[in-house]
């Protein structure tokens, strides 16, 4: 836990400048995380409603939002260091040491946006997740119709978790008799 910080005079204006900077790339962080939250339910829908027309097009736009992700948080590990550097702070120190550290007002500015980006992770988890069973179940559905439609001498088997397979084994039959 790090103590608030008290600044010198004329490293304030610095100080105010780095904190409204990382500030800004928070906020960029958190508007991508609010698009890649819309682009995934966007990709949930179309999986349950089965329109994989343009689930590979929903699959694209999800990843130009990680890229997008990746360079904002490059630009926040820069305005970080400018922070810790201005502050005289360790520049290993995660949002909510920075928070605590951080002068008022911004110290509340930097609390809301831990809090806000917690609570949106959870959330991009737990839609990636319902997006990955979605698939998986949508994927075994379409081998068993498919498996319907194409005769098979082989009987599927179900395996210890529900799913279906087929042997691997060959059996030979003599048909000369």
């Amino acid at each position: 836990m790090c103590p608030p910080m008290d600044v010198a005079p004329d490293d304030e204006s610095r100080a105010e400048t780095a904190l409204a900077n990382i500030s800004s790339a928070l906020w960029r962080i958190r508007e991508l995380l609010d698009l890649l939250t819309f682009k995934l339910e966007t990709e949930q829908v179309l999986v349950a409603a089965g329109r994989s027309r343009w689930l590979g097009r929903a699959t694209h736009e999800v990843e130009l939002v990680l890229e997008e992700l990746r360079h904002a948080e490059l630009r926040r590990l820069i305005e970080l260091g400018d922070v810790t550097e201005a502050l005289g702070l360790n520049p290993d120190l995660s949002l909510g040491e920075l928070a605590e550290a951080a002068p008022a007002p911004w110290n509340d500015v930097l609390a809301d946006h831990r809090e806000t980006l917690i609570n949106a992770t959870t959330e991009i988890s737990a839609l990636a997740e319902s997006n990955r069973e979605l698939l998986d179940s949508s994927y075994n559905a379409l081998q068993e119709a498919l498996g319907l439609l194409s005769p098979t001498t082989e009987p599927s088997l179900y395996t210890a978790d529900g799913g279906t397979s087929v042997p691997t084994t060959r059996r030979l039959f003599d048909q000369s008799t």
